[in-house]
């Protein structure tokens, strides 16, 4: 069994978790989803993610009972149930065992806390294995749709890597961990992204590509240990936002994007480039919706 075998096996077990989360999920059920035995598919998953499988259900469910929590008025046991913990008191002693607070305090008071939200493993894997197989580009030209937003004055919550110029250097310097915790950012006004920063906002010493999440400009909540928080000013986005893409085929779609847009002219339409006024962004990549990336612009000449 190949490395690209492995790790096609594994997502095909990472997918029927999400697809059953809220029902019991057996190891015969994750055997039959990867198909190879229940040993072997145990011994991949923990050699792959870094967990085993019940552990990794176990605390994904805590993670999404956790946004339930957050976000929807709900009993604690509800969200046990919904979550398949078979009682209110065996869920407060795992959410409180993972997250450091009691799930009753933490839906009056949603603090940030570390959310487990792992990424397919395709895409870590396959990035570094993509001298082993061809990135598979679009067919035909990548139709890429564009539009300018108004970003407002706001707070953003990050943290640094040190030399990081990419996603996969920098969780590599960081870990994976901090997304679920940006995740778990009540006040957010979007969803966190990647970004790359300019110089101005980068401390000597301090990475290019940082992840991070915007909040309101009056923000006052709590900054995590070893997070910043800077004030950013309004300025507008031009956004590329790529077609639909089949989730194994990420990484061509990054790169049909990317190809758009290192050809794309915003002077056509009265834009020019202000990376300075900004990070420029990309938003996590699912591709029902396309990859979408977002670069700092302002008018020519200041005209409105």
């Amino acid at each position: 069994m190949d490395k690209l075998e492995s790790v096609e096996a594994i997502q095909r077990m990472q997918d029927y978790i999400e697809r059953n989360i809220n029902s019991p999920i057996t190891l015969h059920g994750l055997s039959k989803a990867a198909g190879y035995s229940p040993f072997h598919c145990a011994r991949l998953f923990k050699e792959y993610t870094g967990k085993a499988p019940f552990e990794y259900i176990r605390t994904l469910r805590l993670s999404h009972a956790a946004l339930k929590l957050r976000d929807e008025k709900v009993k604690v046991i509800d969200a046990a149930l919904d979550f398949v913990f078979d009682s209110h008191e065996g869920f407060t002693r795992a959410f409180s065992k993972e997250f450091g607070v009691t799930p009753y305090k933490y839906s009056k008071n949603p603090v940030p806390i570390y959310l487990f939200m792992p990424s397919p493993v395709r895409d870590r894997y396959l990035y570094f294995l993509k001298g082993e197989r061809p990135v598979k580009k679009s067919e035909g030209n990548c139709t890429v749709f564009v539009q300018v937003i108004e970003r407002p004055e706001r707070k953003l919550i990050l943290k640094r890597g040190i030399n990081a110029a990419d996603y996969f250097e920098y969780i590599e310097e960081t870990g994976c961990e901090i997304w679920g915790l940006l995740c778990s950012v009540k006040e957010a006004l979007y969803e966190p992204v990647g970004m790359w920063l300019p110089e101005n906002l980068r401390p000597p010493g301090t990475s290019v590509y940082v992840q991070g999440v915007e909040v309101p400009a009056d923000y006052s909540g709590i900054v995590p240990e070893g997070f910043d928080i800077v004030l950013l000013p309004p300025c507008k986005m031009m956004v590329f936002q790529g077609p639909p893409f089949k989730d194994e085929n990420f990484d061509g779609a990054v790169a049909d994007l990317w190809e758009n847009m290192k050809t794309y002219n915003p002077r056509l339409y009265g834009f020019e480039w202000a990376d300075e006024d900004g990070p420029r962004f990309q938003m996590e990549p699912q591709g029902y919706r396309g990859y979408i990336e977002a670069r700092p612009v302002r008018r020519i000449g200041g005209r409105e």
